[in-house]
């Protein structure tokens, strides 16, 4: 789809608890999920923020959260069909954010999933927003989660995220001044905008080449050879 799609380690811990501590009814994660702390599997996927791409299922995530997600399919103007679950203003750990997963749903359950769409917009990029019906958003709940968009409240400086994250294997930078910081063997994507809040994309790391490196590679690419024209 068009739509894509730190101080110090003390420091910043102690500012996680505190905020924690402060919010009323809040406790401190004895088992903290922040986005720093990835783990790698053996079978090429990854676990972030207590879930585990490829494997915890939707439902599993709203069980986890305490929230239920809003659930939108899209369609592309290629015509491709996804289907995204959107949480808003998440707590963990301390930290607040909104959280966009993409679904792993078989091609033809997707395209059925629409035909019985319950309502249907067009959105000015020129992707359609579909709404699903209510056995097909239940159906959806039993998927599994592909890959995550992490949209953090508080915007975090450079120096922050690699306090946290670590330097990162490759920077490449898009025409719109957008930085993305590349860690292929996390399957981590962060989006540095000095305009914007920061963008996290988590993918299995067995996956990020095709999903991350070779799309934002043809998207510079095709930036460049339309400047050249």
């Amino acid at each position: 789809m068009e739509r894509n799609t730190a101080l110090t380690v003390a420091a910043f811990s102690l500012i996680a608890v505190a905020v924690a501590i402060l919010l009323p009814g809040r406790q401190v994660d004895p088992n903290p999920k922040v986005p720093w702390q990835i783990e790698v599997n053996a079978d090429g996927s990854s676990s972030v923020l207590g879930i585990t791409l490829g494997h915890t299922t939707l439902g599993e995530v709203e069980d986890l959260f305490e929230e239920s997600a809003e659930l939108t399919l899209f369609v592309a103007k290629d015509q491709s069909i996804s289907i995204e679950a959107y949480f808003q203003r998440v707590f963990l750990s301390g930290l607040r954010a909104d959280m966009v997963m993409a679904l792993d749903i078989p091609d033809e359950q997707k395209q059925a999933m629409f035909d019985r769409g319950a309502r249907v917009s067009k959105l000015g990029s020129g992707e359609r927003k579909v709404t699903l019906s209510d056995p097909d958003e239940q159906e959806a709940r039993f998927a599994r989660i592909g890959h995550i968009t992490y949209l953090p409240v508080t915007d975090l400086e450079p120096d922050l995220l690699e306090t946290r994250f670590g330097t990162p294997t490759r920077r490449v930078t898009t025409d719109e001044g957008i930085e993305h910081w590349l860690y292929p063997d996390q399957g981590l994507d962060i989006a540095v905008d000095p305009d914007r809040k920061e963008v996290f994309q988590y993918v299995a790391p067995k996956d990020f080449q095709q999903l991350i490196t070779t799309p934002l590679e043809e998207a510079v690419a095709a930036q460049q050879a339309e400047q050249a024209e």
